[in-house]
């Protein structure tokens, strides 16, 4: 292994959330990323504009890139990034990309022979594409710099076929917000497993004659907690069709009529606000709206769980960012010295007291403020049993075939082997046609 120098050192109103959720800006860019959420409407940190150093010594300038929120760009360029320039002696020059064009970005870079980014900060479920694509560096040599303290698989999102392209960095797995009054009033306790999953929503639909347990399930983009329900049965969302998935979907199926009907419409904004305005008493979102409806909302009824069981265990889903570094980085060994700083128990603790942020850390959430404890709690649980989505070159097409599976299942009673066997033949196609591909 190559060494590294070790220098690390409810809301009153409705218009109160939306101002919130304004302001928030929980970075991860599209509606759909795992980070938090929501689109990220901050402009590039304002580091000063220059050319990208040629070479890691001092008095050069490191390129990063981050998709961050107004308020999280504040704290990461007045309170993180300084920290850094004056232990190395460099220039950061921090850019806001969204996930989705960092692809281009690189490529774009690539085919010009001129890369001007050293350091990306990318969707943990975005990664496949990058590293299939010879587009970010392996980092395997360089594995010592990982925190021993990493918690549960945060290392091994940034493995692929054996070798690391990415280190953690933010990382993030949803929990299962509720209404404590609204559970108190119907004598129920926040579900573990899916039995009381469906007591729970049956009960407050026969009481209210509306669906107010939401799940987020818009049968595009992202199918988090579809791969949540079909590996929590043992199932496997590749093939789709196995008796996990069919456990799995025949219990979604049962369950639809009883959901809010939110819950196609459910995204990391649009749940808060449903939660706030007391619309849905339970659902699962990322642990920043934590910030959101009980810190800046003073929505203190909502609490939260690590979430449910299915038959087969506890399972949930891991997203979040993670750093990588670029192929062509003129700045190599002190991207990495970055990635390490970003690692860091000091810059970990100060990325979660002042953003709200997750650490991968098990070693940063004694230092957490009284309020976060209940939803840090949860995090950690469900963070331990996080896995990451599948890590396949063709995740995009069957993560859309799995979504329309669910579209016809749950909201057009098709049967479910049938419809299952139908969508599995096109995620079987879709492998075959990658492992041609890279043959």
């Amino acid at each position: 292994m190559k060494k590294m120098m070790h220098k690390t050192v409810a809301l009153t109103t409705a218009a109160v959330l939306s101002a919130s959720l304004a302001l928030s800006g929980c970075g991860g860019g599209t509606a759909a990323s795992s980070a938090e959420g929501t689109e990220s409407t901050a402009p590039a940190a304002t580091s000063e504009e220059g050319a990208a150093s040629e070479t890691s010594t001092e008095g050069g300038t490191l390129h990063v890139t981050m998709a961050l929120g107004e308020e999280e760009w504040e704290v990461m360029r007045n309170e993180v990034i300084p920290g850094f320039e004056e232990q190395y002696g460099v220039k950061v020059q921090a850019d806001q990309i969204e996930a989705t064009d960092v692809i281009k970005q690189l490529q774009a870079m690539n085919e010009a022979g001129d890369m001007q980014i050293d350091v990306i900060a990318q969707d943990a479920n975005n990664l496949s594409a990058l590293v299939y694509g010879g587009l970010v560096e392996d980092l395997s040599d360089y594995t010592d710099i990982i925190p021993a303290e990493t918690m549960g698989t945060m290392a091994e999102a940034g493995v692929f076929d054996g070798k690391t392209y990415f280190m953690p960095y933010r990382p993030n797995a949803e929990i299962n917000y509720y209404n404590t009054e609204m559970f108190e009033k119907y004598g129920l306790t926040p579900p573990t497993n899916w039995d009381e999953l469906y007591n729970a929503a049956k009960t407050i639909k026969d009481q209210e004659g509306i669906g107010r347990i939401c799940l987020k399930l818009s049968m595009s983009g992202d199918a988090i907690e579809l791969v949540e329900f079909i590996r929590s049965a043992g199932g496997d969302p590749l093939v789709l069709n196995d008796e996990g998935c069919v456990e799995a979907f025949t219990f979604l199926q049962k369950l639809w009529p009883e959901l809010s009907e939110d819950t196609t419409t459910a995204t990391f904004s649009t749940t808060n606000t449903y939660l706030a305005t007391d619309e849905v008493y339970y659902a699962p979102n990322w642990p920043f709206g934590a910030n959101i409806l009980v810190k800046d909302g003073g929505k203190t009824t909502i609490s939260a769980t690590e979430g449910f069981s299915g038959p087969d265990g506890f399972v949930k889903t891991l997203g979040g960012e993670m750093l990588g570094i670029p192929v062509g980085s003129k700045n190599k060994e002190m991207a990495l010295n970055f990635i390490q700083y970003m690692e860091s128990k000091e810059v970990q603790t100060l990325l979660m007291k002042e953003n709200g942020w997750m650490s991968f850390r098990s070693d940063v959430y004694g230092d957490a403020e009284d309020w976060q404890k209940p939803f840090l709690e949860a995090t950690q649980k469900a963070m331990e049993a996080a896995q990451p989505l599948p890590r396949v070159s063709y995740w995009s097409e069957a993560q859309q075939a799995i979504n329309d599976a669910a579209k016809e299942i749950c909201i057009n009673g098709a049967d479910v082997k049938t419809t299952l066997d139908k969508y599995a033949a096109q995620i079987a196609e879709y492998a075959q046609k990658a492992e041609t591909a890279g043959a």
